[in-house]
């Protein structure tokens, strides 16, 4: 470990530019944590107010959009598209059927299973579409089971997490943390820094890895609550028992003759009409268009009180609730009615409500219920607008839910019985992938240029048709990279980083080196639960570099440190993509992530930060 030299005291006085730029920051992570705005408009409007304010960011206009022809964001682009081509061959999938085949209904190989689907496959394919394709995997595992879903998603995507150290390509925080720490050294010649290697820091990744399994299979299974019940019923995890209403249609009712879209006054009442018997026979989506007749059974959502309303107004008899979610089914068709969808990140919903999409018209789907940052919505649905990892419960008929399955905004918790996957690929997309990651290895052509190289194959080969490599994208991580690479320039320019590293250089007087690389960890777990890994690490790269040159401590193990703990961001829902993903599935509460992921993070600081000082040296 590296001499401990006297902390450099601040600097008297805070220049202007240092002031301008702290304060661009602080609004941006008011954005980013609020939510006012969709990330990737902040991130424009980040690049837009660091080029307006030139004269004090140091940020000329080309400098503000050289996000977008980074090394990192070709990078992640290029793998996100490579995961997608991965994802189309049903490999993964067939890895976690294989998994559940191997569990059955034993729980603890049903959790060492999934933590085994989430986590090495993570090192070489994106960690945020594992996680997305095996959503609706798990859930069916844990049912079949007898095992609540809440047991195994959350360690799923604390797996994925754990499993993405593993190699320079397993998260898009690796790839930015590499540019970054290349621009730094390029820029300021800096001793120890460079960009990371296809497998610099996989033995530390593989530590990592373990330590967390262990505690996941361990620990955390005492830690979860049965939030999903162990028997599939909806009725009963959304609590619908009260907003789910049977009536029947009295000769005097004035609604017959009237269409069931018409039948109910939704400028008046917030209600759906989810379900019709009539002889018998249950209907469900599209009702749109047919027509009330007497004696007809309706099935409607809405509180008791917005009900006893609508049957006085037009004279409808009470007759009860649906005892199950198999009243929710049609008789005419065997398919599955209800199912759940995750709102995915970069969903054209996300920042939309269910009025101004027209979801219901577009997919014939009615939302019962939908689940938003842990809270259960059943009331004014249409007015509330949507975020990524909401949870909505649909009903809709099979077309609906083929419609829904397809589209690239979401995430149907739910395997199809016969998916359309392209297995005959999958030699093809392994050779593809392998290829990528030995040329990045042993030649010296940069990981952008082999993964692009990847993607052109993923295409000839037939492994990715051209009109699914544009939808592949999540262009919310593609922005948001844009817009925080130049906010990280603006910190590096005008002395901010170098401020904010001293300051925190200023912690040596009562900690050794070693003691200030842990604060770094924490900090970064910290202000990662609450914004973008992507944009912790832009922001505090640059410092914690800063800081180690002002200890004479090795830069590069600091890097690692901040690299390490932005990328196994487990405290909150929100500090992680693959967390939102889970989030509703899971039925989890806030306080869920906190309990489980607090020691787990505590737990990684300890050994990360000594695997680092053992490897690497402070």
């Amino acid at each position: 470990m590296s001499a401990v030299s006297p902390p450099v005291a601040l600097a008297a006085g805070v220049s202007t530019d240092v002031l301008v730029v702290f304060g661009v920051v602080v609004g941006a992570l008011v954005l980013f944590v609020t939510e006012w705005l969709p990330i990737d408009v902040t991130a424009i409007l980040i690049m837009v107010v660091l080029a307006v304010l030139e004269p004090w960011t140091q940020v000329s206009t080309a400098e503000s959009l050289s996000g977008f022809s980074n090394k990192a964001t070709i990078a992640v682009l290029a793998m996100l598209i490579l995961s997608t081509g991965v994802s189309r061959t049903g490999l993964v999938q067939l890895v976690g059927r294989k998994l559940s085949a191997f569990a059955g209904e034993n729980k603890s190989r049903q959790l060492g299973a999934t933590i085994a689907a989430g986590g090495p496959v993570s090192g070489f394919v994106n960690n945020t579409p594992v996680v997305a394709i095996l959503v609706p995997v798990i859930p069916d595992l844990a049912h079949k089971g007898k095992t609540s879903p809440s047991k195994l998603l959350m360690p799923l995507s604390f797996a994925s997490m754990l499993g993405g150290t593993l190699t320079l390509i397993g998260t898009s925080t690796n790839l930015l943390a590499s540019e970054t720490t290349a621009r730094l050294a390029d820029q300021q010649g800096i001793a120890g820094l460079h960009a990371f290697s296809m497998f610099e820091f996989t033995h530390l990744g593989v530590l990592v890895l373990a330590v967390g399994s262990l505690y996941l299979f361990v620990v955390a299974p005492r830690l979860l609550s049965d939030r999903v019940p162990v028997e599939d019923d909806y009725l009963t995890e959304y609590a619908l028992g009260d907003y789910l209403s049977e009536v029947v249609v009295r000769e005097s009712s004035p609604i017959v003759g009237q269409t069931v879209r018409a039948a109910i006054d939704a400028d008046r009442f917030d209600a759906d009409v989810l379900g019709l018997v009539r002889d018998g026979e249950r209907f469900i989506e599209p009702l749109g268009q047919k027509v009330v007749r007497a004696g007809d059974t309706l099935t409607i959502r809405t509180g008791r009180e917005t009900l006893a309303d609508i049957a006085t107004v037009d004279d409808l008899s009470l007759t009860g609730a649906p005892d199950d979610e198999r009243d929710l089914e049609p008789t005419t068709q065997d398919e599955q009615a209800l199912v759940e969808v995750v709102i995915h990140s970069g969903s054209s919903l996300a920042g939309q409500t269910l009025s101004s999409s027209s979801f219901r018209d577009r997919y014939d789907a009615n939302v019962l219920a939908f689940r938003s940052r842990g809270e259960t919505v059943h009331e004014r649905m249409d007015d509330r607008r949507l975020r990524v990892g909401d949870t909505l419960l649909v009903q809709a008929p099979r077309s609906g839910i083929d419609r829904l399955s397809a589209n690239p905004d979401f995430i149907v918790a739910h395997e199809p019985d016969e998916p359309d996957y392209r297995t005959e690929k999958i030699p093809h997309a392994i050779g593809i992938v392998l290829g990528v990651v030995l040329a990045a290895t042993v030649t010296p052509f940069h990981i952008v240029t082999t993964a692009l190289g990847g993607v052109v194959a993923m295409v000839s080969t037939g492994v990715l048709h051209p009109s699914e490599v544009y939808d592949s994208v999540d262009w919310d991580v593609i922005f948001l990279l844009a817009g925080v690479i130049p906010l990280g320039i603006a910190l590096e320019q005008t002395g901010a980083a170098q401020l904010l590293g001293e300051a925190m250089a200023a912690t040596a007087t009562v900690l050794p080196a070693l003691g200030v690389l842990w604060v770094f960890y924490l900090f970064t777990g910290v202000i990662t639960s609450v914004i973008s890994n992507n944009a912790s690490v832009v922001l505090l790269i640059p410092v914690a570099v800063e800081a180690a040159v002002e200890l004479g401590a090795n830069p590069f193990a600091f890097v690692l440190a901040v690299t390490f703990a932005a990328s196994t961001a487990f405290m909150t829902p929100v500090g992680y993509q693959t967390n939102l993903f889970v989030y509703g599935p899971g039925g989890y509460t806030f306080s869920d992530f906190f309990r489980v992921g607090l020691p787990l993070q505590l737990l990684l600081s300890v050994v990360t930060v000594g695997g680092i000082a053992a490897f690497w040296g402070v």
